[in-house]
């Protein structure tokens, strides 16, 4: 959510290097952008309302500059406007900045009091003219972030030019997240490491408090105003993994890389059999239950960890929407284990379930996408998914390697308390190793969902029905639907159908329902057949075991047989092609879903 991109140096025009990062954080959703830059001896600012091909198309982008800093804005605090965009200036000091500032109202009516007056409706213009105030009563931009972190309560990454100094580009943070990359006599600030990765890999990340003072060859970073070392990252991947590669959307690439992205997840953990497994996990017997603490489809995978967790580890799981957790009445202590599960590490619902989960005094383990990100820093055991950059708003490799993962857990505990027999280890290790394979096979089979599409995209209302962790994947297909197509879609446990909701199905309803557990089959076919006799228009996701010819459905999709701790994997893609494919018909803007953002970093 919003976007920051900073650059100092002589190699790269800085208009250039702020346009081409802000492109490439456009999948983190925004309404406006703008960017400042230094032309000679003048401080320059262009905003626009809307796409950054506004803002593109009202500036030269071969001006000369060294120096210069641009966002994207979701709009918080006021509407989507030019004169709400960023970058804000007051006096000498301009910025951008992530976040929402809590105390802006007083802060504010505390400025006006002193003589400032405001242009926007925004808490930035607030923060900026705070420090300006600061820095005209100190003339030292190091105290002036040091007084500032005291007077502010709240999120912000901000990125800082002080008109005294144009050969200096200053950065601060706090519960926002914020990295600074290095180049040759160059650096670099953003929100994300895909805004950098054309130019350079290696970065730092920015923790909680610190500030940085950057020059065009030099980075020092500051905690209470005292310099300190910082580790430099190298991201794994490389520009290209951030390009389309030929594929009409990232989405379809991210589900097109999952075989991919399922080996190199789960090959850390299994290349050398249960052994290697067990050895690199935690010791998950010491707990007495587990949380799992996440938003939307990482939600989403904790209710598929869940059932698998309590199947094969026989310990009770409990899965926490995140923003519930953090201020709802927790029954939980150091006998509770609670698993955080965020694609970017970022989110902030999860990031303060997670502080409140160790003021309990409860061991933390998170389940993360990003190296080095605020949550992998602050839990005290990170397993990291190997999804790689995920460019695409709506989720697809990262949460089938979130179950994956979860997967793994399930597995691991059931091998620590030797509640699996030896054969069934072997065979799950088996089909590990021809998991790729039979993704693969259920992406190659994109043209029959296209033809499934076609019958139902056009369609108000669509609803999904299973049980148990069919269930939890309705929920997941349903959400991704929902995301990318704006259908109204529902998901429902096929047993509540009685419970009021089979009321909604009329003639010609889609029904998409979800049969994969053999011992409840027969359980969910009866709802089925009730929708049928309705007038619905059943598509029946199955496995090949399952598979029967019958009437109660108008269009099977059959999926391969594997072990359940590995079945919800094989089941999702399907619920993913298909609602790419009708989101596709739909003409939607299927990587830039209107209104959503990739990385939730405020409440």
């Amino acid at each position: 959510m919003c976007g920051i991109v900073g650059y100092i140096g002589k190699k790269y025009n800085a208009l250039n290097v702020l346009i081409s990062g802000l492109e490439r954080l456009e999948y983190r959703g925004y309404d406006s952008a703008g960017i400042a830059y230094v032309e000679g001896k003048t401080l320059k600012i262009e905003k626009e309302k809307g796409k950054i091909s506004n803002l593109k198309s009202a500036i030269d982008v071969n001006i000369p500059s060294n120096l210069g800093i641009g966002h994207t804005r979701w709009a918080t605090h006021g509407i989507a406007s030019k004169i709400n965009s960023h970058p804000h200036k007051v006096g000498k000091i301009t910025i951008v900045h992530n976040g929402i500032i809590e105390n802006y109202e007083d802060l504010k009516n505390e400025l006006i009091n002193n003589g400032v007056k405001f242009k926007s409706e925004t808490d930035t213009e607030v923060a900026c003219a705070l420090l300006n105030k600061l820095y005209e009563d100190t003339n030292d931009m190091n105290e002036t972030l040091c007084l500032f972190q005291k007077r502010v309560k709240g999120t912000y990454a901000l990125g800082i030019i002080c008109d005294d100094d144009y050969n200096t580009l200053y950065a601060l943070k706090n519960k926002s997240p914020l990295i600074i990359a290095f180049g040759e006599n160059e650096n670099y600030i953003a929100s994300d490491v895909p805004a950098i990765l054309e130019f350079t890999n290696k970065y730092i990340t920015l923790n909680d408090g610190e500030f940085a003072k950057i020059t065009e060859n030099k980075v020092t970073c500051y905690k209470d105003n005292e310099v300190i070392n910082k580790k430099i990252n190298e991201f794994e991947g490389s520009a290209e993994s951030i390009e389309k590669n030929g594929y009409e959307h990232f989405m379809l690439k991210e589900i097109f890389e999952q075989p991919e992205v399922f080996k190199k997840t789960v090959f850390k953990y299994t290349e050398n059999g249960i052994k290697s497994l067990i050895k690199i996990m935690p010791d998950f017997k010491k707990y007495k239950s587990i949380k799992i603490v996440a938003c939307g489809s990482a939600m989403h995978a904790g209710i598929v960890g869940k059932s698998l967790i309590e199947e094969y580890g026989n310990i009770p799981v409990d899965v926490e929407i995140a923003s519930e957790f953090r201020y709802k009445k927790l029954f939980i202590d150091k006998d509770t284990l609670v698993i955080l599960v965020s694609q970017s590490g970022e989110t902030a619902d999860t990031l303060a379930a997670l502080e409140i989960a160790k003021e309990k005094g409860c061991d933390t383990l998170g389940i993360i996408n990003v190296l080095e990100s605020s949550i992998a820093r602050s839990s005290d055991i990170v397993l990291y998914t190997k999804a790689g950059s995920e460019i695409a708003v709506a989720t697809t490799k990262a949460y089938s390697a979130q179950i994956t993962l979860l997967s793994l857990i399930a597995l691991n505990i059931a091998c620590s308390k030797k509640l699996i027999s030896e054969d069934e280890i072997k065979e799950i290790l088996s089909e590990i190793k021809n998991l790729p394979i039979k993704i693969q096979s259920l992406l190659d089979k994109k043209d029959d969902y296209k033809e499934i599409a076609k019958k139902i995209y056009n369609k108000n209302n669509i609803f999904f029905i299973g049980r148990d962790i069919d269930y939890a994947l309705c929920m997941e297909g349903s959400l991704k639907l929902k995301e990318i197509s704006y259908i109204n879609s529902q998901a429902y446990a096929a047993g509540e159908l009685k419970h009021g909701t089979i009321s909604l199905i009329e003639e010609n309803t889609p029904v998409i329902a979800i049969v994969t557990n053999e011992s409840i089959s027969e359980k969910t076919i009866s709802n089925i057949k009730e929708v049928k006799s309705r007038g619905a228009d059943v598509v029946l996701v199955t496995t090949e075991s399952l598979n029967k010819e019958s009437d109660f459905y108008n269009e099977k999709i059959v999926i391969p047989n594997t072990h359940k701790l590995l079945q919800a994997l094989l089941t999702v893609i399907p619920l993913q092609l298909l609602s790419y494919e009708i989101a596709k018909l739909r003409n939607c803007n299927i990587d830039k879903p209107k209104n959503l953002a990739k990385s939730v970093t405020v409440e």
